[in-house]
Parts: C-alpha cells; structure tokens; sequence
C-alpha cells in the first residue's frame, strides 16, 4: 500500500515537487490549503507522511510551523533544500499583452512584484495557492487570466509558460521537512538533529549550552527562539545541529538533557544541504 503524502497546497506546488523529490512520481497526494489541515490529516491517520515548509531564504523562519511539529509531537525524518523559480503561465497561444490579471499566492506576487511594473495593465490578484489557481485556469478554460506558479504546474495542467523566471531576487531558496507521527527507526546516514529546550532565567545558561555543542563538535545551522504560551517572558529555543561523529552527538544530547529545563528531539536525519 502507497504512502499518502499530505502537502500544503495543491498538485503542482512546491511541496508537490519536493514529494516527488523524496517519494518519485508514483505518489498519492492529500491536498491540503494549510498547514493546520496538514497536521490534522497526519493526527487522524488520512496520511502518513507530510511535507511542511520551514524556513525561507527572503521570508525567515514559518515561525507557526515549528509550534505545529513541536506540539503535536510529530518526527521530522528528512529535509530538502529548494530553489524557487516563480514562472508566469496561462491557456496556450496568449502572450503577455493578452493577460489581463494574474492570480497567484500574495508571497509569490510579492516576490514578483518588480517584474510586472512593466505592465501597468495587468492586475495582480491574491489567491489561495500557486498551483490551485493553475489548475482552475486549465479547468475552467480561462482566457486572459494568468498563474504565478512552479514549472511543474504547466506540466502537469499543460500550460503555456509566457514568461520564464520572473522573480525580483534569483537566489531564492525554502527549506522544506518531511514529517510523520510515529518515530522514526534511528538511520546510519543520520548527520543532523533538530532540537528543543527551554532554560533558566539564569545568566549564561544559553551561552553553557553553546559551549556544549562547540565541544562537541557540532555545527549549530539555525537556533529560533519561541515564547512559551503558558509562561509570559519565557522562551523555547528551536536549534539545528550538523555533525560528523554520531557518538558525539549522543554525548552533546546527554549534557543538554541535564543542563535544560525541558528537552526533545524534534528529529534526527540526513542532512539535505551538500557542504559548502
């Protein structure tokens, strides 16, 4: 039996691609338009698997997320890297002068908002998802109206793509996780852990666990901080860890377990960025 994947979003967005990536194309989707629904899915077993957008290289941490993989208990078991390339499409045979608005998620305008300061007669419209709109237009036969949407989308709803590569900055990458509720059986490949603590108001307690996983060799890739609901002026810390030796990483977990008020592995996996 296939693995349902729950993405965020339609077929042909990004998390589509990134299922594909991870999963190949023989996969069964379960569409979801937020990541609330996403999780939900997960909870309730009309998935297995999820895959979540965390981080983005223009937006910054999807804060929501990680009190969603942290609350609900669910296992990030891998992480994929990907550029984003916005591409503007619509019904064959129309050029650009033939499209009278463009429909797309209120991000993916945002980050082709120079692009189409050359076309003062285009409207721009926000809408629920790149993808979904994509597949409206190819539904419904739409003539004039555009979609801002991946390069899997006109492939998969064959449509023409009028104008390729459209965003303002080119290097544009989001950090995409796959998640699950059950854990994961420990992998030998695994080089990166994601981690939560909480900590003491007490002066240099972040700075002692720093030290801790300096000495132990571990490379800190990311560290967020989120406020503990329940206590005002108390933080959780969100941090990711790359490591070499896998027994030091054990020994940098059993020091921060002591060390921390609360503590939890969020997930241990292989890192999905080559080294630089």
């Amino acid at each position: 039996m296939k693995n349902i994947i729950a993405i965020q979003g339609a077929e042909g967005s990004n998390h589509h691609k990134i299922a594909r990536d991870f999963y190949g194309v023989d996969i069964q989707l379960k569409e979801c338009m937020s990541f609330d629904v996403l999780v939900a899915s997960l909870l309730d077993n009309s998935a297995s698997l999820g895959v979540m957008a965390l981080e983005n290289t223009i937006a910054g941490s999807i804060i929501p997320n990680y009190a969603l993989i942290d609350t609900n208990n669910l296992h990030i078991i891998g992480e994929k890297y990907l550029n984003i390339h916005h591409h503007l499409m619509a019904l064959k045979d129309q050029e650009i002068n033939d499209i009278t608005e463009v429909w797309s998620h209120p991000m993916a305008l945002l980050q082709c908002k120079e692009f189409f300061k050359k076309y003062p007669h285009i409207k721009l419209v926000e809408d629920v998802d790149t993808a979904e709109v994509a597949k409206r237009i190819s539904k419904e036969k739409l003539i004039g109206i555009a979609a801002i949407a991946p390069k899997i989308a006109a492939e998969i709803f064959d449509l023409a793509i009028i104008e390729d590569e459209i965003q303002t900055i080119k290097d544009n990458s989001t950090r995409f996780v796959i998640v699950q509720t059950d854990e994961p059986k420990l992998n030998k490949d695994v080089n990166k852990a994601s981690i939560k603590f909480q900590l003491s108001h007490k002066r240099g307690s972040l700075a002692a666990i720093l030290n801790v996983l300096s000495d132990c060799k571990m490379n800190l890739t990311k560290i967020q901080s989120l406020p503990v609901i329940e206590t005002p002026w108390k933080y959780s810390f969100f941090v990711d860890v790359t490591f070499e030796d896998y027994s030091a990483y054990k020994k940098a977990k059993s020091l921060i377990e002591i060390m921390a008020e609360e503590f939890k592995i969020l997930g241990t996996y292989k890192n999905g960025r080559n080294k630089l």
